[in-house]
């Protein structure tokens, strides 16, 4: 119910590029997020899809995070979890089409899950470096093993807690940073002021399911007034963050 509020809401103040003043920002909303180029990293990103969800793997999983509002189990099914919880196939076209138009060439995801996430970032850019880290060593083993049937060389898999593996992260600054895998408002707060000495000015943070909950809205409020972010776009189930000094301080909602 909260997260049906919260849309209704958000679509009375949403906007599309036309109430976008900013240059950077109305560059970033029509060659990024309004691309509607079909590119061929799409067919990838859906043969994986597919593949996953007539995986008849069942894993033990080990959730470090606020949990699944739809799978209860410890023991859930692949093919339940790419449904449920993963990436949509919407949002993993937007995250290639970030990578590819922002050039990333440090990545950190916090919350590989089963991949859906990491492989269009690493289609989007094979010479970028990429560091996933995942709670569940089920979930992260299986991933692993997914995404290297791929031919996917550039991505690092690590295992554990965020709390007890970002203060190990040794890659000193990082393009972007992919927040998608602790849903509470302390946690995401706690992980997002750890990982600013990690930014430089051009960094980006994305923020999964910014209206899962309302410790989520909250943590991102929070992080939308904080004085070392400059500019946020709110696109309802991803909140973009970016520190660029030379901006004014600005938040839009777009539409996509």
């Amino acid at each position: 119910m909260y997260q049906i509020k919260s849309y209704i809401k958000f679509l009375t103040k949403a906007t599309n590029q036309h109430g976008v003043h900013s240059p950077f920002v109305y560059n970033f909303v029509t060659k990024c997020l309004y691309d509607k180029t079909t590119y061929p990293e799409y067919n990838a990103l859906e043969t994986y899809r597919n593949t996953l969800k007539a995986h008849k793997t069942e894993l033990e999983i080990t959730d470090l995070g606020a949990g699944s509002k739809v799978l209860d189990s410890k023991k859930r099914k692949v093919s339940a979890m790419i449904k449920a919880s993963s990436s949509s196939k919407k949002e993993s076209e937007l995250l290639f089409r970030l990578t590819k138009h922002f050039k990333f060439k440090t990545i950190l995801e916090l919350g590989t899950s089963l991949g859906m996430g990491t492989y269009p970032l690493s289609l989007a850019n094979t010479t970028s470096q990429i560091t996933t880290i995942e709670g569940c060593a089920n979930t992260s083993a299986f991933a692993q093993y997914e995404i290297e049937k791929q031919n996917i060389k550039n991505v690092e898999f690590i295992t554990g807690s965020f709390t007890d593996t970002i203060p190990n992260i040794k890659t000193e600054k990082f393009d972007f940073i992919f927040f998608d895998g602790h849903h509470s408002k302390d946690a995401t707060i706690q992980y997002f002021e750890a990982l600013l000495p990690k930014i430089h000015n051009d960094t980006v943070f994305v923020f999964d399911d910014i209206y899962w909950s309302k410790g989520m809205t909250q943590a991102w409020e929070y992080i939308k007034n904080h004085n070392t972010v400059k500019v946020t776009v709110d696109c309802f189930h991803l909140g973009f963050v970016f520190f660029r000094r030379e901006q004014v301080k600005e938040h839009f909602k777009i539409r996509l």
